[in-house]
């Protein structure tokens, strides 16, 4: 379910932002059995839809069979009560979807932590719904205080499992940055795949490094940080940490709880940027990259694009290529909108050659700027 409000500036067409929820939701192993639009001047306070468009949802209910409503925006615990209440069903928001696919993939410790973290976090707020049922019995002698005491004892629960797992990550947070000045004190540079989930990172860790690390046809298939070794063309070494995956209305709570994992960008001496050049939406997926990036403070941050899955191109004829001589001049063209971009398959293993020469020559202007910075502060005392 999504709703188009009048004014809100979005880049991402509604019917892309609607595809791009279904396939979240058969990630997160539900079916889809149907969407709805509305064009709204502004999110209504009490169902964030308008009332017909409630009523519209629940004729459809006993037709469709649906028992799950799920809105491309993030509600309000008011909204999402409401919206319970009238259609009978579970309702839940983009935010919560993603929640639940991270849980269903995080599987080492550190991003246990990190999704639980945000799954409390998120829960909070929305308590109070939970002891609803209380608020029907009001003024029968023995509900009112026993209901109080039980959500503010849930509450108390909750945030002192917040605070648990903060602190638990700051653990974690101060282990990633002992290993990072380890890791700087050796003088292995560290090269860092961002991109937009799907976008082919963890494939292109495999070609670039022999590494054996899963890869899946799926949004958010790799969670956990995986760093492997890459030998360069001319000699010496890199560390390629692989990251989790952007998304279009990213949940705040994810970018707050995963800021140990994140953390790992701001150190690294490249960025290595990776688009699925053969999406409808590539340009507004790489956006969407570069606007978390400059949210994170690392819009100045050096970086390589990469144009992925080439392989999936049709050439001039509309046929399949066999290379990317076969593009011929749609291979320039293709470049438009990132002229410096280097064009890969990475399941082909096409263009690596040519990536791995621009990450060195990167490279060695990134230390010359360090050295270059060294040089000037060592003139003053």
């Amino acid at each position: 379910m999504a709703a188009e409000v009048k004014g809100r500036h979005n880049r991402w067409r509604t019917e892309s932002s609607l595809d791009e929820l279904a396939q979240l939701t058969l990630t997160a192993g539900a079916t889809v059995v149907g969407r709805s639009v509305q064009r709204l001047e502004r999110p209504k306070p009490a169902h964030y839809i308008g009332r017909g468009k409630v009523s519209e949802l629940a004729s459809l209910r006993h037709r469709l069979g649906y028992t799950t409503v799920i809105f491309d925006d993030e509600l309000s615990p008011s909204q999402q009560r409401n919206l319970e209440d009238a259609l009978k069903v579970k309702i839940l928001d983009r935010t919560a979807l993603i929640l639940d696919i991270f849980a269903q993939h995080a599987h080492t410790r550190e991003g246990a932590l990190q999704v639980e973290l945000a799954q409390h976090e998120y829960l909070l707020p929305r308590l109070a719904g939970q002891w609803s049922h209380l608020e029907r019995l009001e003024g029968a002698i023995g509900t009112r205080g026993p209901g109080e005491t039980q959500l503010e004892t849930d509450r108390r629960l909750i945030r002192n499992k917040i605070r648990h797992l903060k602190q638990q990550l700051e653990e974690v947070r101060r282990h990633r940055a002992l290993y990072r000045r380890r890791r700087a004190r050796q003088g292995v540079p560290v090269v860092s795949l961002v991109g937009y989930t799907n976008a082919g990172k963890s494939s292109l860790m495999r070609a670039l490094s022999g590494a054996d690390v899963l890869v899946g046809d799926k949004l958010f298939a790799t969670l956990d940080p995986v760093t492997r070794r890459v030998v360069l063309p001319h000699g010496g070494a890199f560390l390629l940490t692989d990251t989790v995956g952007f998304i279009q209305k990213l949940p705040t709570q994810l970018v707050a709880a995963f800021r140990a994992t994140l953390e790992e960008l701001a150190e690294a001496s490249l960025l290595q940027h990776v688009v699925d050049i053969t999406h409808p939406d590539a340009a507004e997926q790489a956006q969407t990259v570069e606007d978390t990036l400059a949210e994170l403070g690392l819009a100045d941050k050096s970086c390589v694009t990469v144009l992925n899955k080439a392989d999936l191109l049709s050439g001039p004829d509309g046929r399949p290529i066999e290379g990317l001589e076969c593009l011929g001049e749609a291979r320039e063209s293709l470049r438009y909108w990132r002229p410096d971009a280097v064009l890969t398959s990475a399941v082909k293993g096409w263009g690596v050659p040519e990536l791995l020469g621009r990450i060195e020559a990167a490279l060695g202007l990134a230390e010359e700027r360090r050295a270059s910075g060294a040089r000037r502060s060592s003139l003053w005392p």
